[in-house]
């Protein structure tokens, strides 16, 4: 193969991987609009215990042709366990601030995940990070405070449960790191079954009757972010996540449209000032890693909706 033609093929894989995370997030995007769609009629455990055997219509075939021993042989046992907690509580508490807040508040918290990662790493997984990160690390921790509204809303309990899940969302991502050799569809799997048996918890005394059209909204939720999840794994393999990570922001994007079109919801001043902060503050980390051929993190391993 000659060089023009190589340039060709790698280019066409680069253009793949970001044509699937682009769709994977619009995926999750529209799973969070049903998610917080569902939740307005049944409980966050109800919702948590249906998406979950959704996603087992995807993740069932792949379990099929995979040993059982290499799911229940997996390497840090703790730190699995500490992973499948964090990518719950991630979910469950998402579902939770979503019932009282429109999508785009919620989805600004969860965009100060890389933010979140950025100095977590720094102490957990000694990943050196230099002055000029630590500062945009503080920015970005000044945009969720513009975003909190801490004279009138810091305390409340639905931005507690977005700021919570968010941080959440942040150590999963790190214990994901931690465990890269450990197989996606491994991961994904113990993540789910740690939704479906808190789910089936929570659902005690909150259990609501539903019909068809209903039961399969919710097996949808799963089966949708399921795929989504798994395009944006290809897309990682198929592009460098430098070029891919600052893609993840679109998903901010998309909760302002789908919250204005499906719940007339728009974020006001504040929340937006705070957004732009975070997603520059995020940016910049990711600018930064990339001088310093350090792979950015894409949350590819966790899904709150």
């Amino acid at each position: 193969m000659n060089t023009k033609a190589a340039y060709a093929v790698g280019g066409n894989a680069i253009l793949a991987g970001i044509s699937l995370m682009l769709v994977g997030i619009l995926m999750f995007a529209l799973n969070d609009a049903m998610g917080k769609w569902l939740v307005a009629s049944f409980s966050v455990g109800q919702v948590l215990l249906i998406r979950s055997f959704g996603a087992f219509i995807v993740l069932g075939p792949m379990l099929a042709k995979r040993p059982a021993k290499a799911l229940i042989t997996v390497e840090k046992p703790h730190l699995q366990l500490a992973r499948v907690i964090m990518a719950t509580a991630d979910t469950g508490l998402f579902y939770a601030a979503v019932i009282y807040l429109p999508l785009a508040d919620v989805m600004t918290f969860y965009m100060a995940g890389p933010i979140y990662v950025a100095a977590i790493s720094h102490f957990l997984l000694g990943e050196r990070i230099g002055w000029r990160r630590w500062l945009a690390v503080a920015i970005g921790f000044v945009g969720v405070l513009v975003a909190l509204r801490p004279s009138e809303a810091m305390l409340s309990w639905p931005s507690i449960f977005g700021l919570i899940g968010s941080l959440s969302f942040a150590l999963s991502m790190v214990l994901g790191r931690v465990l890269r050799t450990t197989s996606d569809t491994t991961l994904v799997t113990w993540q789910t079954l740690g939704c479906l048996a808190t789910g089936a918890v929570l659902s005690i005394g909150a259990w609501n009757t539903f019909d068809l059209q209903q039961l399969l909204a919710m097996l949808l939720l799963g089966v949708v972010s399921c795929s989504a999840h798994l395009m944006i794994t290809r897309s990682l393999k198929l592009a460098p996540a430098s070029v891919l990570a600052p893609l993840q922001y679109t998903l901010l994007l998309w909760a302002i449209v789908f919250g204005w079109m499906f719940f007339a919801d728009f974020p006001d001043n504040q929340t937006l000032i705070g957004a732009a902060i975070i997603v520059m503050s995020g940016l910049f980390i990711f600018h930064r890693a990339k001088v310093k051929d350090q792979e950015p993190v894409v949350p590819n391993n966790s899904s709150h909706g």
